[in-house]
């Protein structure tokens, strides 16, 4: 997702979606410090901090290697597997899914060029995202985007017991670019990979990523 759909990023370091929770912080640290609760105004300052830093959007390098796959979100490799069938894929596939926790920035970034074919949001529960039934019983929400004529991927945020805000940016039809900025989920989740079984992984469980800049692997 480019600056325009995210205007503040062109101005501040900070993803457009937390501006609400930061402006809500301080709003309340100042009436307490207009009252003179000062104990409780200090407690507020370093959650208004805390907020500020939760939501911060750093810039990244993104790899130009034409076949490359980017990682969608920080966090920590926890699945690579293949896959006979999924909901979102017709053909067999590779499984790749990355945890992240509430310290790891929370933009997502678009894997891989190519067109969103379908935007499906499924409501759902919020259990721990660390487990793998999550990608099925959670609340989330899957970009299907075709990179050719006869290759497509998924990428699926997911909800998860803190994390209760999914936010996706860009809609079916729309052409969208390896580490394009498209969405976050607020406090903590999972995203999912589901890539065609030819598809080259260059990482393993345990990896740590970055949106962005930590190749997933390679296209073929």
């Amino acid at each position: 997702m480019d600056n325009s759909k995210w205007p503040v990023r062109a101005v501040l370091p900070i993803a457009q979606p937390g501006l609400k929770f930061i402006f809500i912080t301080i709003l309340i640290t100042g009436m307490l410090f207009y009252f003179g609760w000062i104990y409780f105004a200090w407690i507020f300052l370093v959650i208004t901090l805390f907020v500020c830093w939760f939501f911060r959007d750093p810039d990244r390098v993104i790899p130009q290697e034409e076949k490359s796959l980017v990682s969608p979100a920080d966090g920590k490799v926890i699945v690579v597997e293949e896959q006979e069938q999924s909901e979102y894929l017709q053909d067999p596939c590779i499984k790749v899914s990355i945890f992240m926790n509430v310290f790891n920035v929370h933009v997502n970034r678009i894997p891989f060029d190519g067109v969103v074919q379908k935007v499906l949001y499924q409501p759902g529960k919020f259990m721990n995202a660390s487990f793998d039934k999550a990608s099925i019983h959670n609340e989330r929400n899957a970009l299907i985007i075709k990179i050719s004529e006869d290759k497509s991927f998924a990428v699926i945020q997911i909800a998860g017991l803190i994390a209760r805000r999914i936010v996706n940016c860009v809609k079916a039809g729309e052409k969208v670019k390896k580490g394009d900025r498209y969405g976050m989920i607020q406090f903590g989740s999972r995203l999912d990979l589901y890539l065609p079984r030819d598809f080259q992984v260059a990482v393993r469980v345990g990896e740590r990523t970055k949106a962005g800049s930590t190749i997933i692997g390679y296209i073929k």
